[in-house]
C-alpha cells in the first residue's frame, strides 16, 4: 500500500510533496512519512480519508487491485465540463449556449425540450 499512496500523492494536484499532501488531508507530515515508509499501516479512517478527498477506488487503495480511481458521476461530469467551458474566453460558442440556457425561463425550456425532440426524432 505504501507505493499507491505515494502514487496519489505525487499525481494530486494539491499534494505533491508530503507536507502538501498532509495539508490537503489535514493530517501531519509525519504520519503521511510513516504510511509511505512502511513503518505504519494506514488506519482504516485515514484510508477513507485518502479515497474521499481524492476520488480513490478503495479496493486498489488496499490491494492494488480494479481501478486507481473511481468512475465520475454524470453530475461530476457535467460540473467539470460546465467549469471549463466558463473559464473559456466571452466569444466561445460553448459559453455563450451556456449563458443563453441560464437565461431562459420555464416557456423557454419547454420549446428548447420540443426542437431537440424534433431533430432527434429526424435521426
Amino acid at each position: 500500500m505504501k507505493e499507491r499512496l505515494k502514487e496519489i500523492r505525487k499525481i494530486n494536484p494539491d499534494g505533491k510533496t508530503q507536507e502538501t499532501f498532509a495539508n490537503y488531508l489535514g493530517i501531519s507530515k509525519e504520519n503521511i512519512a510513516s504510511y509511505e515508509s512502511g513503518r505504519r499501516n494506514p488506519s482504516d479512517s485515514f484510508i477513507k480519508l485518502v479515497c474521499e478527498k481524492c476520488n480513490v477506488n478503495e479496493d486498489w487503495l488496499r490491494t492494488g487491485n480494479g481501478e486507481m480511481f473511481m468512475p465520475e458521476t454524470k453530475d461530476e461530469q457535467i460540473s467539470k465540463m460546465l467549469a471549463d467551458v466558463m473559464k473559456s474566453e466571452d466569444g466561445n460558442f460553448k459559453k455563450k449556449l451556456i449563458s443563453a440556457l441560464a437565461q431562459l425561463d420555464k416557456d423557454g425550456w419547454d420549446k428548447l425540450e420540443d426542437f431537440v425532440d424534433m431533430i432527434s426524432k429526424k435521426k
